[in-house]
């Protein structure tokens, strides 16, 4: 930067065009040409900068929309576990009162049948003597 100012002079020309023509540039007004122009140039990086972060922020935030998402699918999931376990629950409770119903039967027949066979044999003793 120092340079390219140092090089320059009080007059500066601009390119040859075809016609041949040069304009002469007063030297204020080459030193703001010039200071706009490295301004110009670090605008221009800065802008890279911003751009390269808006991208990694986006990138970001699609990153954090699919984790989300996919602990959502998982909440999803263990709420239809937690759904199926309740149901084979209730699906337990019934066959167990079934099942309970179906002992105090069966023990009321063994009691009845006892009690028959009581009396089948002291009948068959009765009339054996």
């Amino acid at each position: 930067m120092l340079i390219l100012i140092g090089m320059m002079s009080l007059n500066s020309f601009s390119q040859n065009v075809i016609d041949s023509t040069s304009i002469r540039l007063q030297k204020p007004i080459v030193r703001l040409v010039i200071k706009d122009l490295i301004t110009g140039d670090s605008f221009k990086n800065e802008l890279k900068l911003v751009t390269t972060k808006y991208i990694l922020l986006e990138n970001k935030v699609v990153l954090k929309d699919s984790v989300i998402n996919k602990l959502n699918f998982q909440i999803n999931n263990f709420n239809s576990i937690l759904s199926t376990k309740g149901s084979q629950l209730e699906f337990t409770k019934q066959l167990n009162e079934k099942l309970r119903l179906e002992i105090k039967k069966q023990k009321f027949k063994n009691k009845i049948l006892s009690g028959v066979g009581l009396v089948t044999i002291g009948g068959v003793i009765l009339i054996l003597k």
